[in-house]
This record gives C-alpha cells, structure tokens and sequence, in this order.
C-alpha cells in the first residue's frame, strides 16, 4: 500500500510561521520587561538601602528627632538669621525640578539677573558688583543644596548682626562647614546651606 503524505494548506503553515516568529520576540521583551523592569530595580534599591541607608531614605536631616529637610535639596528660609541658597526656577519643589531653560541671549534672563542682583545687593549690604553670579542664576535642577565659600561668605555680616553674634564667629562656622572637592580634585569647596543654618541655630548668641 503506497502512503500519501499531507501537506498543510498554505494559509495553515503561514499562521504557524507567524506564530513561531513571534514567540522569541514576545519572550526576550518579557523577560527584559520584568528582568530589568521590576527585579532589577528591586535589588538595586534593597542594596542600596542596606550599604547606604541614610542616603537611599532621602538624606533626611534630623534635631531632635524632627525632620528638618534634606542635605541633597535645597529650601528657602526667609527669616534674616539664615543663609539663603541659589534661586530655584521649580520653587525648591522637588517634583518640579528643573532650570529656567532661557538663554543667554534671551533679554529676559539678563533683565532678571540684573532684579536679583540688586536685591542680593541692598539685602547683604554690598556693591553689586560684588554678588556672586550664583545666588542670582539658578542651577540647572533648581534644587542645589550647596553654596561655594564666595556665596556664602557675602551673607556673614547680614547673618551675624541678625543673630547677634561676631562676624568672626559666623565665619568660623561657615568654614568648619566647608566641604572639599570630592576625593581631593572632584568638584569645588561647597557649603551646605541647611546644615550650616542649622549649626548656626544650634549656637547661643
């Protein structure tokens, strides 16, 4: 008896081509999807939080057990006794980090620098063209906690008379807070602005 083999019909074997050349793509991106997606973000924050606890909660600053901001975000602080960090085009609010995004070009940007400058001026007491290009110009994420020596060192004499206390006194706080660049060559000084003010507070005029 002669056998008689079968062939599917054409469209048959089309839909199972499709179906097989679809498999390994519909796989790799589950796997991509759910790999890098979910579990590998899941154990890069639970390292994290185990080598680095204070900073994957947020470097959350704490007096007396009350939180009093963050070391990584900037805040304003409106009473005369505090230091005040650069401008914030987002407002210091975290969820809205971002710079100004104007020009150089752009008039507008120079015409409020030239605002800032002048209020930085008669609130510090100084010459306008000794204010530091960074407390009238924002940073490119709003939120920088940091001020350099410069910045800082123009507000002693406001901060001190505020507070009652030397100039001298003010300075040698603001130096004691004076970060250097990272491993020695990595960045400038800094100043942190919460926790000097915060330090400053912790001080009896």
């Amino acid at each position: 008896m002669t056998s008689v083999s079968y062939a599917p019909p054409a469209a048959h074997a089309a839909v199972l081509e499709d179906r097989t050349s679809l498999r390994a793509p519909l796989v790799f991106a589950a796997v991509i999807l759910v790999g890098f997606g979910l579990l590998y973000s899941l154990a890069g924050s639970a390292i994290g939080g185990l080598l680095f606890p204070h900073q994957a909660a947020g470097s959350i600053v704490m007096v007396d057990g009350k939180a009093r901001g963050s070391a990584l975000v900037a805040q304003p602080f409106a009473d005369a006794r505090y230091f005040q960090p650069r401008p914030s085009a987002a407002g210091y609010d975290p969820m809205g980090a971002a710079g100004s995004n104007l020009a150089r070009s752009n008039p507008d940007l120079r015409k409020r620098i030239d605002e800032l400058t002048r209020e930085v001026a008669a609130r510090e007491g100084i010459p306008a063209a000794q204010v530091p290009g960074e407390l009238v110009t924002q940073s490119g994420g709003g939120l920088d906690p940091h001020l350099s020596p410069a910045g800082a060192q123009v507000q002693i004499a406001r901060v001190a008379r505020a507070r009652g206390l030397g100039d001298a006194d003010v300075a040698a706080v603001v130096a004691a807070h004076t970060e250097a660049p990272q491993f020695g060559v990595l960045g400038e000084p800094r100043v942190n602005v919460l926790q000097l003010n915060l330090a400053l507070d912790a001080i009896k005029p």
